[in-house]
């Protein structure tokens, strides 16, 4: 079943705040090899100026995780989330993540295109404070394969 080209430019609801907990960003950062002590001690975050230990630069895809979801779980874009392969991710910030932050994320659909039997969707996550304030946006490609692949 094609993606549902309806949905180009329709925002999913906010997921609800996403509290960053000092514990899953030393996790994370352990987990990518991220060595920086401002990762992991909030004594060297707070020497660089930051209120806790900040998280890597791709931490925030486990805040969006909530918004992500919501793709897999509407049957009628179509999605069939056993044929996606990961096509690209990229983040553009307008302050780091740090410890004791909550984020709400919104996840809107940008594009969806086809090429060589196979839909490309676009989606871009706008991750903020619960008050609306700006904090980092992400963007991912997601690949579905076709049929013959």
């Amino acid at each position: 079943m094609p993606l549902n080209r309806a949905y180009v430019g329709r925002s999913f609801p906010p997921s609800g705040p996403y509290l960053v907990g000092r514990e899953k960003i030393r996790e994370f950062a352990s987990a990518i090899g991220a060595d920086d002590p401002i990762h992991h001690d909030p004594e060297a975050a707070r020497a660089r100026g930051h209120a806790d230990v900040v998280a890597p630069p791709t931490f925030p895809i486990v805040a969006g995780t909530a918004a992500a979801e919501q793709l897999q779980t509407d049957s009628e874009l179509g999605l069939d989330y056993s044929r996606v392969v990961h096509g690209d991710q990229r983040f553009s910030y307008v302050r780091p993540v740090v410890a004791g932050d909550e984020l709400v994320s919104v996840l809107t659909i940008e594009e969806i295109t086809e090429r060589a039997g196979h839909e490309f969707l676009n989606t871009r996550i706008e991750l903020t404070t619960p008050a609306g304030e700006p904090v980092v946006t992400l963007w991912h490609k997601l690949v579905v394969r076709g049929d013959d692949s």
